[in-house]
């Protein structure tokens, strides 16, 4: 699975993208969850407290898809998918 990182969040991962080998996580909470634990600055943007939704600022998207018009956090994974996680930008 290959994570891309934008923004702010390539500052915390310390990379633009890397792929995600091994174990892979079921699911996108599965896989914010794992990023967080990897890098602990993630663990409050990328996940609600209580991870039951995804964080206030955060964008997730899966194979080019918002994950709200897929299934969510609950949105299932693969090994084959692409996930870019960007927090919510504003400019002017």
């Amino acid at each position: 699975m290959l994570v891309k990182f934008f923004a702010t969040y390539r500052q915390i991962a310390h990379c633009k993208s890397f792929v995600l080998e091994g174990d892979q996580p079921a699911t996108v909470r599965d896989l914010l969850d794992y990023l967080g634990q990897r890098w602990p600055d993630f663990k409050p943007l990328l996940l609600s407290p209580d991870k039951t939704a995804l964080g206030p600022d955060a964008i997730v998207m899966v194979n080019g898809r918002h994950i709200d018009h897929l299934e969510g956090i609950a949105t299932p994974l693969s090994t084959d998918d692409a996930v870019a996680v960007l927090p919510l930008v504003a400019g002017g």
